[in-house]
């Protein structure tokens, strides 16, 4: 007891108030202060020095995860961007050929409606070649019927027969074949 009497009459003759240093308080608050060190570096810097390393091994698991998920975005931007450069030049390709088939298509078109038109106009002059010929024969017929009634008025007889109207008929054809 001699120890704590010592300390008793220290605190009794320790100057009061709130700034005043009191040496038995302060030896043992040293002397907790120490225990409580050494059972804290015994049982509790080991057990938080462990959940020390486990959080910075999850968090470099978790960077680590980051990085290789930005990897696989960046792989994935890469495909996605080669595969839409791909559709484009697909793209182009389709509206290419589109437009090569439409302007094959409206050359075939006018080429039709070219070949309509030559055979229209060929067929009008066809059509009109024979009604020519027709009103050619025509007039033919009525030059030799006029020419043997003016002839059988002439001749004060009646010229009806085939023989006269070949002979008009060939005296009209070379006449025609000497203007040609």
């Amino acid at each position: 007891m001699p120890v704590f009497g010592l300390l008793l009459q220290a605190a009794e003759a320790a100057p009061k108030g709130p700034f005043a240093i009191n040496p038995g308080v302060s030896f043992w608050t040293l002397v907790i202060f120490g225990i409580l060190f050494a059972v804290l570096a015994w049982k509790g810097w080991p057990a938080l020095l462990k959940q020390v390393e486990e959080r910075e091994k999850r968090i470099a698991a978790q960077i680590a995860a980051a990085e290789k998920a930005n990897q696989d975005a960046q792989r994935l931007l890469a495909d996605y961007q080669q595969k839409l450069a791909h559709a484009q030049g697909e793209a182009q390709e389709v509206l290419a050929a589109g437009r090569q088939a439409a302007e094959k298509a409206r050359e075939e078109i006018l080429a039709r409606a070219r070949a309509e038109h030559e055979e229209l106009i060929a067929r009008a002059r066809r059509e009109i070649t024979a009604e020519r010929e027709k009103a050619l024969a025509d007039l033919r017929g009525e030059a030799v019927e006029l020419s043997l009634a003016a002839a059988g008025k002439v001749l004060e007889r009646n010229l009806d027969s085939e023989a006269d109207r070949r002979l008009v008929r060939e005296y009209l054809d070379s006449l025609h074949q000497t203007r040609s």
